[in-house]
């Protein structure tokens, strides 16, 4: 295999009306997602099929596929990471990796029901260093984060879901904009915000009765640490204790 890596286009354009940033660093390589998301995928079912073509940045042409979002259509909560892993690279399904396991065990602790849940991922192909024979894990770049979005948002529209919970950086820039710091906020029930919606998004996503445009989810949108975070504390306990602690801030707020 080879390593994966942007090419970089050093051009800087106006950013469209209505995103959250002025100027943005384009690539010849990340087109986005948005040209692959079929005008007319009404289910996640159409989205997931769709998005095993997606080449809406380079990372598709290392990694083994892609990675689609997986769990109910009647999904009350959907928790949002950063990238499949090795294991999910090979598996196709988010979060079956340790990570996943420690996701698994503190959703159970917390009380949230796993059959209403959907697991994603902020950027849905793995982005890896090849050492070896090792493929070792590069954080996603903000080209990456971009142009996998319409498939988050596509998601989003399609769920409807109470509470989306960001897992971990990734996630929180994504959704919440770099400014925002997960070890000052985390575990706070926050309103949807306007940085997690583009208008440009929704291009392709389902019109209402009146044939206009789907708005933002009306979610509530939670951070907390990813779970690989907790594999990685020194004390992985205290970590552990955290997690379940703000996704038991997104159980007891679900309605009914």
């Amino acid at each position: 295999m080879r390593r994966a890596g942007p090419t970089r286009d050093r051009r800087v354009t106006e950013a469209r009306p209505g995103t959250t940033v002025a100027m943005s660093e384009q690539t010849e390589t990340a087109p986005g997602a948005q040209r692959f998301i079929p005008p007319r995928a009404d289910t996640i079912d159409e989205l997931r099929t769709a998005a095993a073509a997606c080449q809406g940045c380079e990372l598709y042409r290392d990694a083994s596929q892609t990675v689609f979002g997986r769990g109910g259509a009647d999904a009350r909560v959907v928790l949002v990471g950063e990238q499949p892993g090795d294991l999910e690279d090979q598996k196709g399904l988010p979060f079956v990796g340790p990570a996943g396991r420690v996701l698994r065990r503190a959703v159970d602790d917390a009380g949230l029901d796993p059959t209403r849940l959907y697991l994603t991922n902020t950027v849905k192909h793995f982005r890896f260093e090849l050492r070896g024979r090792r493929r070792i894990h590069q954080t996603p770049d903000r080209v990456h984060i971009t142009a996998c979005r319409p498939w988050l948002v596509a998601e989003f529209a399609r769920l409807r879901p109470e509470i989306v919970v960001a897992l971990g950086a990734t996630a929180v820039k994504a959704l919440l904009g770099p400014a925002f710091r997960v070890t000052r906020q985390r575990g706070e029930l926050l309103p949807w915000p306007a940085s997690a919606q583009h208008p440009e998004d929704f291009t392709r996503v389902p019109v209402d009765s009146a044939g206009r445009v789907a708005d933002a989810p009306p979610a509530r949108l939670l951070a907390t640490i990813h779970p690989s975070a907790v594999l990685r504390a020194d004390n992985q306990e205290i970590a552990y204790q955290g997690l379940v602690a703000d996704l038991t801030v997104a159980a007891r707020a679900l309605t009914g």
